[in-house]
């Protein structure tokens, strides 16, 4: 039986709702009040569960809910990365060519929906008949979800309001100031430490798959990274602090959670894919807390629907595909790589690390009722082609043989849209038709064969992980790194382990030196427009997370926190290696690196890149510090004087 939480559970009687200072005049319909309502350990737990509606909320990038049949949610971190773009002629990158314009309202300054409700509850604990074990859990359950959010305000604005109690129209704080990043964050610090140690063990009565102590220390594993590289990379105090933090809650989690999942579908690095397209996470090992969802109950992720359908308008680069290893563990430019070139798609995805195939769907071609069709199904709607190289990742990932849908299996090959229709090849440019990208890098990761589509995404039950153990075993390897003290050892503990997982060869520490990737990228500290190339063995955990959490929404943080974001998105966006003939065919057109522009339908190019956008800084634009910090809404410094702006806005 499928587990629930989030968004099922019914109140009775008492529904405190609004986000505003004056929502609690108004008098219930029914004989509970704020007085009376806070007594027994239920009437705690329905008042919280709107809180769980945190890990859908898509102000947070690793949200696991697409916003509505859109594309948003999990993948926008991604696309404003610059890992990811989106396919329209008019989707570049709003960070890259400075069009993300002054805001007025929202930007995610919220103070209300999730902090007034928690502190409502936390007011309240003391007068409830719960014993004292139940009042710590329940005060533990809230300063977990508000330092979730404030996770959250601190990422995006540095300096917050801390507010941790219950405001009224007639309270000093609602004019007060900003209060300094360190000291909001070492306030959340505090309290998730808190949590940690006071929080019970009241599955029984919470249900399973609810906050632990062990979605705690998730959280602490998260924040502490966040929050010590940034301080390192961004000049201010007390980063080992946070480091040495993250590296002793995440050796508590790995000691807790030593497997990982390799799937079910045989295909290479089933376990990765399979932990975004499986219906129950909660058989899954590794999985600390997911979003479950369930036929009929709780199907509001239509992720896997709109990967079949033309809608999906996300799509990786050129640059980004260039960062996945080859199978033997060595970058695509290392001298003993044994890269096939990127001349074709075919020998792009040659012998690369596995998990780009789960990511990027792979190249293949067709015959729609060929003659030449599968010997183990002859009544397949499809056939080979004459040529070998055709099938050769339809043998990798697997056959779809369904002329339904859904099909069997997790990513199989050749594809199919939401009616079953068949995709006869990949790559498949275009902008509106089903299963099109520009770049001919197209995103499934939320692809499957196994849910049913037919033009209702509420159809799609597969669960989504929220906290899962492949992410503290990064954050732990990135933490010892920044200290200092990554070894082969810690390299065994963490990326040997995902490596193992997905089918690429062992990191060899001493192996790592300057002329290892000689595509090494550059951060950029304050004032320094050059930029300083990252440490050789540092990048490679870089990367690692960079290739294991892609598609999950964590980029934005990283290249902002890391002091990257020039590198990443002062790039142009560039597609996969063709013909002119081909580009033209296509009605696309070719990239000009001398110019930085398309080479146009009458350019002189005989091949290369699909042109995708302008070099950013060619039309004189390109990241600006400004954005590593957000706005603060226009409105708010309006409502209060005594709120100051972030730099450059």
């Amino acid at each position: 039986m499928k587990k629930l939480f989030i968004g099922i559970a019914v109140f009775s009687g008492l529904t405190f709702a609004g986000c505003n200072d004056s929502f609690l005049e108004k008098t219930p319909v029914t004989d509970l009040t704020e007085e009376n309502a806070f007594s027994s350990y239920d009437n705690f737990k329905n008042f919280m569960w709107p809180c769980y509606e945190m890990f859908v909320n898509t102000t947070i990038r690793t949200s696991t809910r697409s916003n509505g049949w859109g594309t948003g949610g999990q993948y926008d971190g991604d696309v404003d990365a610059g890992y990811l773009n989106k396919r329209s002629p008019s989707g570049f990158n709003q960070f890259a060519y400075q069009t993300k314009g002054s805001t007025a309202s929202g930007n995610g300054w919220d103070f209300s929906s999730y902090i007034r409700r928690i502190n409502i509850m936390l007011s309240h604990l003391g007068e409830s008949d719960m014993t004292e074990a139940e009042k710590e859990h329940w005060q533990a359950v809230g300063y977990f979800f508000h330092s979730f959010w404030y996770m959250e305000l601190i990422d995006r604005f540095g300096d917050v309001p801390w507010v941790n109690k219950v405001l009224t129209e007639e309270s000093p704080e609602i004019y007060g100031e900003r209060m300094p990043r360190t000291e909001v964050a070492d306030s959340v610090l505090t309290r998730l430490q808190w949590a940690e140690t006071h929080i019970g063990d009241f599955e029984s009565q919470d249900g399973s798959n609810t906050i632990n102590r062990d979605c705690v220390r998730a959280a602490l594993s998260r924040f502490t990274l966040r929050e010590g590289t940034w301080r390192k990379y961004h000049g201010l105090e007390g980063s080992d602090k946070y480091l040495e933090e993250c590296v002793r809650v995440s050796e508590l989690l790995m000691a807790d959670y030593p497997t990982l999942y390799t799937g079910t579908d045989g295909q290479p690095g089933a376990g990765y894919g399979e932990m975004w397209t499986t219906e129950d996470l909660g058989t899954v090992p590794g999985i600390i807390l997911y979003k479950a969802y369930v036929k009929d109950i709780n199907p509001i992720q239509g992720g896997c629907y709109l990967e079949h359908t033309s809608s999906q308008d996300v799509e990786m680069n050129q640059n980004t595909v260039d960062l996945y290893l080859m199978k033997n563990g060595k970058p695509i430019h290392n001298e003993a790589s044994g890269y096939y070139g990127d001349k074709t798609m075919y020998n792009t995805f040659r012998d690369r690390d596995p998990r780009m195939y789960h990511t990027i769907m792979p190249p293949y071609k067709v015959e729609a009722n060929g003659a030449n069709k599968p010997a183990e199904n002859p009544n397949a709607t499809w056939g080979y082609t004459s040529d070998p190289a055709d099938r050769e990742y339809i043998d990798l990932m697997g056959a779809n043989y369904s002329s339904s849908n859904p099909g069997v299996g997790m990513k199989r090959l050749p594809a199919q849209n939401w009616s079953a229709s068949l995709v006869p090849q990949i790559p498949n440019l275009g902008t509106g038709a089903f299963v099109t990208c520009r770049s001919g890098y197209y995103v499934w990761k939320l692809y499957c064969c196994w849910e049913e589509n037919f033009n209702n995404g509420t159809l799609n039950v597969a669960d989504k992980p929220i906290f899962k153990i492949e992410e503290v075993l990064l954050n732990y390897a990135e933490a010892k790194a920044e200290l200092g003290l990554f070894t082969q050892d810690v390299a065994d503990k963490t990326i040997n382990k995902l490596r193992d997982r997905a089918g690429v060869a062992r990191m060899n520490v001493g192996e790592i030196n300057d002329s290892f990737d000689p595509d090494r990228p550059y951060y950029y500290p304050e004032g320094n427009t050059a930029g300083v190339q990252v440490p050789a063995l540092l990048w490679e955990v870089r990367r690692e997370r960079i290739v294991e959490l892609m598609g999950e929404g964590f980029g934005f943080y990283d290249v902002r926190r890391w002091r990257m974001a020039p590198w990443f998105l002062n790039r142009a966006a560039k597609g996969i290696w063709v013909t002119k003939d081909f580009a033209l065919a296509n009605n696309m057109t070719l990239y000009n690196p001398e110019t930085g522009v398309s080479d146009g339908q009458s350019g002189s190019m005989t091949e290369g890149y699909l042109y995708l956008f302008n070099d950013p800084v060619v039309e004189g634009k390109g990241w600006l510090d400004k954005y590593y910090l957000y706005q603060v809404p226009t409105d708010e410094i309006l409502l209060n004087p005594n709120l100051t702006q972030n730099p450059g806005w």
